[in-house]
């Protein structure tokens, strides 16, 4: 071995975990067999040398730039990396460069693999788009963000779009035990993994195989050998190498819109157990206490509404209560409001009403507003006033009295059965019969 080879040895070994064991083949990879077990197209793709243009996306750590790695040791055509991160317009251009005049001198094709590519801007990504188009490049994206929302339509028209899922739990227990064996990983030192280690990191990584590698190397170098040599690693030694548990939430993108949801639903659903968990998570993540305020007022109409009118007098409390508090305290009144939101009878009748009644407008049925409604008196041509021909409800028994008050017989609030509508639907029921006509006779008497 020259000084050369040995320089690059000891710098491979001081590489992360995660880093040294990234797969070699098809094969190593685990937990994706959906697009990559035997006879998927993709696969097939691979190893026949024929892939086009793709977007790989999928969470951290589930083995997006790994997979790409697999497929640089497998091509036969030129393969280049960036990313998103580092490189502008001017670097892409260069790239594209040198591949176009490859495939010209010397007729090879080139894989250009850019990880993040969610970071690109507009403009960075339009620099792609044509070299896609005339294969000048094979493009292979990498992003943890949905590509149909940040990556530009024409590109991902142009592109396949596999999605990875996140490592199971088992899937990430087989890697940190074949780290131990693997002479790439620590198989130079005697460790003992017990499986209940194996069980928690896997579980607190969510999926994530690179956290859970770093960890395990983190262990491993971090604690002392027995008497025996051994180095032994307990589930207490592995939460102490994980530390606080990350959670798995972007505050602008997938995972932000994700958990709000959740929370939003399990309110809906009426489940305070599953509402105010997702309600922690998001205060644990550190998500601005007013988005999750007005989110809840938002809510505390559409989806309650009349059901318990208070509800949105609650939702609005909490929110000026929370913004006049902050945190840590606001999360009390936050809690206080999810919970009571989610305990309460729920109708989305107002919220059908208004959708129906501007679907009604917009449908070409704008109605005029009867004569007798409108705010200014209406004079005849000879000068003199039209006779008055609005009736005041509050002269009559039970202040309702029977008149139009709208040119049609159409119907768009519905009241529903759920808590104090119910009383308002038996309300209007009553009216509808007793509603007094102007000569004092009650509606629907002789």
């Amino acid at each position: 071995m020259d000084l050369f080879e040995k320089d690059g040895e000891t710098l491979a070994r001081k590489r992360p975990l995660a880093a040294r064991m990234r797969p070699r083949s098809l094969d190593d990879i685990f937990g994706q067999e959906a697009i990559l077990g035997p006879g998927k197209l993709l696969r097939r793709a691979i190893e026949a040398d024929r892939l086009q243009s793709i977007i790989l996306y999928g969470p951290p750590g589930c083995g997006k730039t790994s997979l790409a790695e697999v497929i640089a040791t497998t091509t036969q055509r030129r393969f280049e990396r960036t990313s998103g991160v580092t490189a502008n317009v001017s670097a892409l251009r260069e790239l594209i460069a040198l591949a176009a005049q490859r495939l010209r001198h010397d007729g090879q094709e080139t894989i250009l693999f850019i990880d993040e590519i969610h970071r690109f801007n507009k403009a960075q990504q339009d620099v792609l788009l044509p070299h896609v188009e005339d294969g000048t490049i094979t493009l292979i994206g990498a992003t943890t963000h949905n590509p149909l929302i940040f990556i530009n339509t024409p590109l991902t028209s142009r592109s396949l779009i596999f999605e990875l899922s996140p490592l199971s739990d088992e899937a990430i227990e087989v890697l940190l035990n074949r780290a131990l064996q693997d002479e790439r990983g620590l198989a130079d030192r005697e460790v003992q993994l017990d499986a209940e280690a194996a069980r928690h990191a896997a579980r607190i990584c969510e999926g994530d195989a690179r956290r859970a590698l770093n960890a395990l190397e983190v262990a491993v170098l971090t604690s002392p050998s027995e008497t025996s040599g051994v180095i032994h690693i307990t589930r207490a030694i592995m939460e102490d190498s994980i530390q606080k548990k990350a959670v798995v939430y972007d505050h602008d993108e997938d995972g932000h819109y994700d958990t709000i949801s959740a929370f939003i639903k399990s309110v809906r659903g009426s489940d305070p157990h599953a509402a105010v968990y997702w309600l922690g998570k998001m205060l644990y993540a550190g998500e601005d206490p007013r988005f999750i305020a007005r989110r809840l007022v938002i809510l505390a109409a559409e989806d309650i509404g009349n059901a318990d009118p208070r509800g949105l007098t609650l939702a609005t409390s909490a929110m000026h209560a929370a913004e006049f508090v902050g945190m840590p305290e606001a999360r009390i009144i936050l809690s206080q409001a999810t919970t009571y939101l989610a305990c309460a009878p729920k109708s989305n009748a107002a919220y059908l009403a208004i959708d129906k009644a501007i679907q009604a407008v917009k449908g070409g049925r704008s109605l005029a507003v009867p004569e007798h409604l409108k705010n200014v008196h209406v004079t005849r041509a000879d000068g003199a006033a039209k006779e008055e021909r609005y009736i005041y409800p509050h002269d009559y028994s039970g202040h309702v009295v029977e008149q139009q008050y709208m040119p049609t017989t159409d119907r768009f609030y519905e009241p529903t059965t759920q808590g104090y509508e119910d009383t308002i639907r038996q309300r209007l029921e009553r009216w509808e019969s007793e509603r007094v006509v102007p000569g004092g006779e009650r509606k629907g008497e002789a």
